[in-house]
């Protein structure tokens, strides 16, 4: 196994103290500012702002970011190509409304050399605020209390509100909050310092620097009551106008001053505090943005936004934010138990609160994205450009699928919005239908490597999974009719033309020259889990087609003419789905990753050094490529998302072989590896990697949180815990519309799991202890039909459905083996080796007194 083996507390409790439903600070620590930046952070899916403190300084990295506002810049390739990606995107960091600078007797409060003497940073899941209280002893040794809150609103999505209260415990004197609207993207911060490049070193999870200026200033201006700065980028020709109010409450004297500048706007209070009275700023911020709407315009929406917020008041802004995620978290939470009737077991409480942090951050994901995709970050940084990859589809759908719905159809509303650039790029590679890009923000691939990139062609059966278990679990048969059908019939279209039929006595279909889910793979024959998941789109583009005939005449016939569809295609994608060749290998037992990887040898990971991990950052990709050695869980990805495609015998095998050479240098490997080790019996295992998926970013365990949240990750998260220890599957077709099945497999320290998800307009909640499964139905008509371990049942209204258990599936003792599987025979004869390729430059020309000549002198 390669596994981290965190455990299921590894967390500094004595600064991060355990609490059910907050993560709470209890020190300031500037070792780690990148990483709490990102914890803290706040966030509504369409605006993120980093955990950065209100004064400005210290800072990893300062950010605000708006889902889906990018520049975008020309990709100069070494040796360029003929559909080769032509234009980067990259995310914004938008212009900075969190500063609030404090400054008591003309001194600056600044973290890391200010004197504190209590201190507490937390951020709430119950509604979403960021607090922070703190005593301050100045130099002159007065102490001042200084409470501060932020928020990015849930209900109103262009809204952020913040406040500052500052009191004098001992002493008089002059007070000065310094508000500020403040454009960090482009040239020296506040303090003359240059933004650093995020872009440094050769970490391709990283976002790159811009060479030019990025936002062009369209607008800036500043009074008593109200600032306001708009921009359009260089490139994209985005705009954006962000604006703030304030109130301030106190009885002591003050007076404003305002300032404005092309890049900053100011308001400055200025106050003459008193011991034991209280001063304290509102600060209402909003936040507009498009793709080509003028900056007056959006002026406008920001006015707008202001004046109803100070209608609505901002004590209601904050009642309405609670009132949220209360209905939030009465779908969406999961609930676990310690064994033998705990209590107060710390072990459990802290599991608790890891999984309420990880489904927060799917909120503050996801919650107001509306109509936008859900970036790899999310808002919360700049990580991956920005970008939007089919991580969405298969880890963060789900949950919205079985719990916010109306949040799943809006991200995949989204896809259909960039079918006719998915059409586009189709035709750039010579293809029919659609070819949806591997991570883009436009609609336009991204990818400047296409190795590992634009060759995951497997992008189009992701997204037809994603929306086919949409329609299966929600019903919405009106928007498989309008949007779906559309992305069905074109991903089919791209599928059968991409393959070709080979006929080696049975005839079987291929699909050569692509890349899997493993990018330690790259541009295969066959890759497993591109056909399994290339079938099942081919076979729901079928069934849709079928169903819209049978139940929507009209609808079929304006989609046939709307589609130029004819009867002959889709019967060619039925023959192409039965003949999908599958690949496996008799004599290991085992389904190969594609059709040569059994031919390279092993990579011994056990005996790789950590310091050469992850591969990717120490090894060329042409190393990587020539062994067996996988970033992420490639075939047992397929396992799960086609797991009645498979014998349980056909997963153990494959778990077992894959398992030892799976890296986990991909955030997404740990939670599918968890759902297959519970269903084929490495309960232990399963259990590991559940808690290295939980603790991918509170304990940083790949080193990138400082770019963000991982997002896919925390809804890997979800379905762990739903899918690998509830046991929940949901197989089937559209014709047939599917069945909610569960076998359990609760974790032996756990004493009971709960959790709900919606079903065709009813939700149910689920308990499992290791007893029974109890169901019942808690909001919707009901009945519903599910299957309990083969056996068919129905929960009713009022009349909850109880099954005993007799086992939590298999218990296989101990451990996957910590090495690989070596000294199987190829076909060929040739035995199966292990090994680890040295990283080495070699001799220099000095060492070898070998004279460097320049080109010219050749």
């Amino acid at each position: 196994m390669n596994m981290s083996g965190v455990g299921p507390d590894p967390m500094d409790r004595g600064r991060f103290p355990v609490d059910p439903w907050r993560l709470v600070e209890t020190g300031y620590n500037p070792d780690d500012l990148g990483l709490t930046e990102t914890l803290f952070a706040v966030g509504n899916g369409y605006l993120g702002m980093r955990g950065n403190p209100e004064e400005g300084r210290p800072a990893f990295v300062h950010g605000t970011f708006i889902n889906g506002y990018h520049e975008t810049w020309p990709i100069r390739h070494a040796e360029n190509a003929f559909g080769f990606a032509r234009t980067g995107q990259t995310i914004v960091n938008v212009p900075d409304a969190k500063v609030m600078k404090i400054y008591v007797d003309d001194e600056p409060l600044t973290f890391g050399t200010a004197d504190l003497e209590e201190y507490e940073r937390s951020i709430d899941f119950r509604d979403g605020m960021l607090r922070r209280s703190l005593i301050w002893r100045t130099p002159s040794g007065k102490r001042v209390r200084i409470n501060t809150t932020r928020v990015v609103s849930m209900t109103q999505r262009h809204l952020a509100l913040l406040s500052v209260e500052v009191e004098m415990l001992h002493g008089d004197a002059p007070v000065v909050i310094s508000s500020q609207l403040l454009n960090r993207q482009d040239g020296k911060d506040e303090y003359n310092l240059t933004r650093t490049a995020q872009g440094v070193g050769m970490d391709p999870r990283k976002a790159a620097a811009f060479e030019d200026r990025v936002l062009l200033p369209r607008m800036s201006y500043a009074t008593e009551e109200r600032m306001m700065l708009g921009f359009q980028t260089n490139r994209s020709g985005m705009t954006l106008a962000v604006a703030a109010d304030h109130r301030i409450s106190t009885t002591d004297s003050y007076e404003t001053v305002v300032r404005a500048e092309d890049d900053k706007c100011k308001m400055v209070f200025r106050v003459d505090a008193t011991e034991g009275t209280p001063l304290r700023i509102e600060k209402v911020v909003t936040y507009h943005s498009s793709r080509g709407v003028p900056v007056r315009e959006l002026s406008d929406r920001c006015d707008r936004t202001l004046d109803r917020a100070h209608r609505i008041g901002v004590a209601r802004l904050l009642e309405e934010q609670e009132e949220w995620f209360r209905t939030f978290w009465d779908a969406a939470d999961v609930k676990i138990t310690a064994a033998g009737g705990v209590h107060e077991d710390p072990t459990t409480a802290a599991l608790q609160q890891a999984i309420r942090f990880n489904l927060f951050s799917l909120a503050q994901a996801t919650g107001r994205a509306d109509g936008l995709g859900v970036p790899a970050k999310g808002v919360t940084g700049s990580g991956y450009e920005g970008h939007y990859f089919w991580d969405t589809e298969v880890y963060v759908i789900p949950f919205l699928t079985y719990t916010q719905p109306q949040r799943a159809r809006n991200t995949l509303h989204f896809r259909s919005v960039m079918l006719g650039a998915a059409r586009d790029r189709a035709a750039e590679l010579a293809a029919s239908g659609a070819l949806f890009p591997w991570r883009t923000i436009n609609g336009e691939e991204a990818s400047a490597y296409y190795a590992a990139g634009s060759a995951q062609v497997h992008i189009d059966a992701d997204i037809a999974y994603a929306l086919t278990k949409y329609v299966q679990a929600v019903g919405d048969q009106g928007f498989l009719i309008r949007e779906g059908i559309d992305i069905l019939v074109e991903t089919a279209r791209m599928w059968a033309d991409l393959g070709f039929w080979r006929h080696n006595g049975v005839p079987s279909f291929h699909i050569h020259g692509v890349t899997g889910p493993d990018e330690y793979t790259t541009v295969v024959n066959n890759n497993l889990f591109t056909n399994v998941m290339a079938r099942y789109n081919l076979e729901q583009a079928v069934a849709a087609v079928d169903l819209v005939r049978r139940r929507h005449p009209r609808d079929y016939a304006q989609m046939r003419a709307r589609l130029k569809l004819d009867d002959g295609e889709v019967e060619e994608w039925a023959r192409c789905a039965k003949g999908m060749h599958i690949p496996f290998d008799e004599g290991l037992g085992i389904h190969p990753q594609d059709d040569f990887f059994l031919e390279r040898e092993v990579w011994d990971l056990p005996n790789t050094p950590q310091e050469l991990r992850p591969l990717m950052l120490h090894y060329h990709p042409l190393v990587i490529y020539r062994f067996q050695v996988l970033k992420q869980a490639d075939v047992v990805l397929a396992l799960f998302l086609q797991g009645d495609r498979f014998s349980l015998e056909e997963k153990r095998a494959d778990f077992e072989y894959y398992d030892p050479i799976t890296t986990g240098d991909s955030t997404l490997s740990a939670v599918v590896q968890s759902i297959i080790a519970a269903e084929v019996g490495y309960h232990e295992a399963a259990l590991r990697y559940f808690h290295d998926a939980l603790y991918v970013d509170l304990m940083n365990l790949h080193g990138n949180t400082v770019d963000g949240m991982h997002v896919a990750s925390t809804g890997g998260v979800w379905s762990a815990l739903v899918f690998g220890f509830g046991g929940m599957r949901d197989h089937g077709n559209l014709n047939d519309g599917g069945t909610l099945s569960f076998d359990p497999r609760l974790p032996q320290p756990w004493g009971s799991l709960s959790f709900k998800v919606l079903w065709r307009g009813t939700r149910l909640e689920v308990r499992i202890t290791e007893e029974r499964i109890a169901l019942l139905i808690k909001e919707g008509p009901g009945p519903v039909a599910v299957k309990i371990r083969g056996t068919s049942y129905v929960v009713r209204q009022d009349e909850p459905l109880v099954v005993e258990l007799a086992h939590h599936g298999p218990r296989a003792s101990g451990h996957v083996d910590e090495g690989p599987q070596v000294g199987g025979t190829r076909p060929d004869g040739s035995t199966i080796t292990a090994a680890v390729p040295e990283p080495s430059l070699g001799p220099t020309t000095e060492e070898l007194q070998i004279p460097f000549y320049q080109p010219e002198q050749l």
